[in-house]
């Protein structure tokens, strides 16, 4: 059970992790031992997240999503499976977090009567500017 908020788990079964050679230098460990971890979740059919919060993970997520809506988290940063493993469950963790805050709702203001004002008083100081710089008798 992997534990995102106090009212949402995810349970084992909806996350299939897969044990991969890493890239990069290491030497021997690199070349033998499959220490990074590529964590896949099925979000468009995951029972745990309701359609809100899925379309939100979706439009978070990116390019990690395939075309067939799973999300593809890989961690290789350490050298053990175990470090790797808890990494890509934590970066899993906070991309649904993100996506369970609701965007706020956009209230539209107008501006205030001063700042309308102030608009007008410094378009009149360049027109003035502009005005004075032309030769006379224009």
């Amino acid at each position: 059970m992997l534990q995102i908020s106090p009212s949402l788990t995810l349970p084992d079964s909806e996350l299939t992790t897969t044990f991969i050679r890493s890239s990069g230098p290491g030497g021997q460990n690199v070349n033998k031992v499959a220490t990074a971890v590529q964590l896949r979740f099925d979000v468009r059919n995951s029972p745990s997240l309701s359609e809100d919060v899925k379309a939100r993970l979706i439009r978070v997520v990116g390019k990690r999503m395939t075309s067939d809506g799973v999300l593809v988290i890989e961690a290789k940063r350490y050298r053990s499976q175990e470090q790797n493993r808890l990494d890509a469950e934590l970066r899993l963790t906070v991309l649904i977090q993100k996506a369970l805050v609701p965007p706020k709702k956009r209230r539209p203001t107008k501006p205030s009567a001063a700042a309308k004002a102030k608009r007008l008083d410094a378009k009149k100081r360049r027109g003035e500017t502009k005005r004075l710089r032309q030769p006379p008798g224009e």
